[in-house]
């Protein structure tokens, strides 16, 4: 039995019975225990997916998605977008566009009465895309190969293996070695999607996804599972014959562990989707900001073209901005953090990190040669709705803080420093 959970980035995990609610939640002794392991292995790696908040008692990090562990619990960690606690269906939706918007994962439409919210766990949403792409892949056809089979028979098949048969010990003269093509479905592929489909049908608890699984499980019964994951990924064709598999490729990959950026590591294979935050909000703000540029704009991620310093002729600390925006001549230096800012609380400096204007300071006589805009982007909320006032490095360098719509991808601020964008209209739901 299936125990789900539910909270968001940086909610409180105790044993202690508490009242649930998406900051805080009640986990199993054994689900505390696993998580605690699972944490100092990520950790090596330079991952934290959670801390130790005393004795019986985490505090999660700022990734989210789902975990299982192997007692049965579920975790689904939804992104922290607002100070309201009401807010889950609406948290599960922004992630689920998120994560399609920064994957670039394409998902089928349907008609009119699917486009209402698929309001289940992230990982049901997940297997539910791959379903419904299975299922239209299996109608349209799977591809089969030829695969050369060597074998012994007492009859003639194909071709003779003359050499086999001269070896042939005595008194078994009359057995044929022989070799002969066999038209099967057993190929990189299938095998991969094969191994997805079991995880799956072991996995979901949605009616509409536990029937369908089943439906294709007894239709690809000769399709034996992938022993191979990484190597079968590798062989997964991309040429013309094998266009009607890309669109499911990357569900593949996700319920797999392949495009998830943190698989839990271990003999335990349960759903597994964990996301950066941080990560997945710089990807998300790219992907839309793209989509905005006027024609002869050009926007480059993660350009590491200038050094912090020299020392003894070589150069050290990469300065890597997370975006340049280039157009009619003028570059921007944009950097996107996932925080919540509040735009009243000038005692704390509106909740912004000294660190980040250092950051953006030195990226500003890197990038611009001291003279220039930049912007940090943070996500818009109740309390951070409005550009903050600008702020000046010198009389020709300013750093503007500026509000991003989660919901229509509209960077609000933009044209105040010389930006020009067109906002697109966004879908306003996620396609079950």
């Amino acid at each position: 039995m299936i125990t789900k959970i539910t909270v968001r980035e940086f909610a409180r995990l105790t044993t202690d019975p508490v009242e649930p609610s998406l900051d805080c939640a009640q986990v199993s002794p054994s689900a505390f225990d696993w998580l605690c392991e699972q944490s100092a292995s990520l950790s090596k790696t330079g991952a934290v997916l959670l801390q130790q908040d005393g004795h019986l008692a985490l505090k999660l990090d700022s990734y989210v998605g789902v975990v299982e562990t192997p007692c049965g619990t579920r975790l689904e960690i939804l992104p922290k977008h607002t100070e309201r606690t009401d807010c889950r269906k609406e948290s599960r939706a922004l992630l689920q566009r998120m994560i399609q918007t920064a994957l670039d994962l394409p998902v089928r439409q349907v008609g009119a009465a699917g486009l209402q919210l698929f309001d289940a766990p992230l990982s049901e949403w997940v297997m539910r895309q791959f379903l419904q792409a299975l299922d239209h892949l299996v109608k349209r056809g799977m591809r089969f190969d030829y695969q050369r089979i060597e074998e012994e028979q007492r009859f003639l098949r194909g071709q003779l293996n003359v050499l086999a048969q001269m070896r042939q010990p005595p008194g078994r003269q009359h057995h044929f070695q022989i070799r002969h093509d066999v038209f099967l479905p057993d190929r990189p592929e299938n095998r991969l999607l094969c191994l997805a489909l079991e995880l799956i049908c072991k996995s979901t608890e949605e009616p509409g996804n536990w029937r369908l699984a089943h439906e294709l499980r007894s239709l690809l019964l000769e399709v034996p599972v992938s022993r191979n994951v990484p190597q079968d990924f590798k062989q997964w064709r991309s040429d013309r014959l094998m266009a009607h598999y890309q669109p499911i490729r990357p569900w593949c990959e996700l319920i797999l562990g392949e495009q998830s950026p943190l698989s839990v590591s271990g003999d335990w294979r349960g759903i597994s989707l964990l996301f950066p935050m941080e990560k997945l909000f710089e990807r998300y703000v790219e992907v839309l900001l793209r989509q905005q540029l006027p024609a002869t704009g050009e926007l480059l991620p993660q350009r590491g073209s200038h050094f912090l310093c020299k020392h003894r002729e070589e150069r050290m600390f990469q300065l890597k901005p997370d975006l340049l925006l280039k157009h009619a001549g003028q570059t921007w230096v944009l950097d996107a953090k996932w925080k919540l800012l509040d735009s009243a609380d000038r005692a704390s400096k509106y909740g912004l990190s000294q660190a980040d204007f250092y950051q953006l300071f030195a990226y500003g006589q890197c990038y611009l040669g001291g003279k220039g805009e930049m912007a940090l982007i943070y996500p818009r909320t109740e309390r951070f709705s409005v550009p903050l006032e600008p702020f000046a490095f010198s009389d020709h360098l300013r750093l503007w803080v500026l509000p991003f719509d989660l919901k229509t991808g509209e960077l609000f601020g933009g044209e105040a420093m010389g930006l020009s964008l067109v906002p697109v209209q966004l879908s306003q739901h996620v396609v079950g």
